[in-house]
């Protein structure tokens, strides 16, 4: 089943045709050239051979049946030229020779076959030079003037030489340039297929990266709006826990407090209201500019809300690039929000170390002295999201009970994340 040219509904292939115009055209070349045959037949055996009508006859059909060869020309090309090659000698089967040729010499793949091609081309190029020097050459049967006047050989033999390229090369060298131009244009189609299943094969690879890439931006900006709010609203919930237990008693104190929960809230809100507006912009990059210079800032924070905290920096100060500095100051304050929520009492110690390999960051937090837990809701990610982080980076990462009963959490940044001196402008 194939389309038909016009682009319309499937046409039915007919045996070896596809179309059904080239089993019409066939059928049209088979009776032209059986007719040649059919009558070459019969005046080469009744008025040349002069036997008798059933005789002619028979050539006749058998004539007919010769050029009729055509009808199969598509599907055994090498068949018409055979039975060309049996009738030339008679001087007729010109249509069934031309069209034999040009037929083998396009359907059949060169250069694997061409061994074949050229073989039955050069005898049927033989045998018409022999045929039309023979027709020259013989003598009348009975002599007249003009066979006394015969012109020189060598004009003979040209003149047969020039007949037997006519009828044989043209249409060899004709169904070659034709054959090799639909193989051509079938391989075209072929390669435009190919490029097309590649093509969507590319398309279909670049929608499962649009898919990846959209959700690694969803797992990101989670990640970000719980690192950037998480730790405020922490905050915000150990004040008003203290804020409740302190009123009765110490009203200037509790005001203190509130003010300060007041401004973590602010905090809060802002960095919230920078993030969605970071995601309504097409081409920003949704990351605050909190680095190492602002972890002084974030253990105030901790220390008004009634955390024991302390800070102690060792090393020479180095910059680092921003993503770097902006993942230490993350783990620090994870580790602040976890010491709020699971060790509330207890002795924390921020460490920062600018170390020859890089920078290291910690949290550490001794046992629970017996304060009064505050309860905080937590999604069980933000050290996952901090592993992830560091690791990016190159960096290491460790999260867990020391050997003292309490918890730790640190980190280590290389030092090729450091910005080189010649980069300071």
């Amino acid at each position: 089943m194939s389309k038909s040219p016009e682009g319309g509904g499937p046409t039915r292939a007919l045996w070896w045709w596809e179309r059904r115009r080239s089993a019409l055209l066939d059928i049209c070349l088979a009776a032209l050239a059986g007719l040649e045959c059919a009558y070459g037949a019969y005046s080469l055996v009744h008025d040349r051979l002069h036997q008798g009508m059933p005789l002619a006859l028979s050539a006749a059909v058998g004539g007919a049946l010769a050029g009729a060869s055509l009808v199969v020309r598509r599907r055994w090309p090498a068949v018409p030229v055979l039975m060309a090659l049996v009738f030339v000698p008679g001087l007729f089967g010109v249509v069934l020779l031309v069209v034999s040729l040009y037929t083998l010499a396009a359907t059949w793949e060169w250069p694997s076959r061409r061994g074949r091609v050229v073989a039955l081309s050069a005898l049927a190029l033989v045998e018409t030079f022999g045929m039309v020097s023979f027709a020259i050459f013989s003598p009348a049967p009975e002599p007249t003037a003009t066979t006394e006047q015969m012109p020189p050989s060598w004009v003979v033999v040209v003149l047969a030489v020039l007949v037997a390229v006519g009828l044989t090369v043209p249409p060899v060298v004709t169904g070659l340039y034709v054959g090799a131009r639909r193989r051509l244009v079938d391989s075209l189609k072929d390669r435009a297929q190919g490029l097309e299943a590649e093509l969507d094969l590319l398309a279909e690879q670049a929608r499962e990266r649009a898919r990846r890439a959209r959700l690694e931006e969803r797992t990101r900006i989670a990640r970000e709006m719980h690192d950037v709010v998480a730790h405020r609203v922490s905050l915000m919930v150990v004040h008003a826990a203290a804020l409740e237990r302190i009123v009765p008693k110490d009203p200037e104190k509790a005001q203190q407090s509130a003010k300060l929960m007041g401004e973590v809230g602010r905090q809060a809100l802002n960095e919230l209201r920078e993030i969605l507006g970071v995601l309504r912009m097409s081409d920003a990059v949704l990351e605050s500019q909190d680095g190492l210079d602002d972890l002084p800032q974030l253990v105030q924070q901790s220390e008004a809300a009634g955390m024991a905290v302390t800070l102690t920096v060792s090393g020479t100060r180095r910059p680092f690039a921003t993503a770097a500095e902006q993942t230490a100051y993350r783990v620090v304050q994870e580790g602040l929000t976890n010491a709020h929520k699971h060790a509330a009492g207890a002795q924390v110690s921020v460490l920062l170390t600018y170390v020859p390999n890089g920078v290291r960051v910690a949290v550490i937090n001794d046992s629970a002295d017996g304060g009064e837990p505050v309860a905080l809701p937590s999604g069980g990610n933000g050290l996952v999201g901090m592993r992830e982080r560091v690791l990016a980076l190159g960096g290491t990462f460790a999260a867990g009970p020391d050997g003292g009963g309490g918890f730790r959490v640190e980190a280590v940044l290389p030092s090729r994340l450091a910005v080189q001196p010649e980069r300071l402008t």
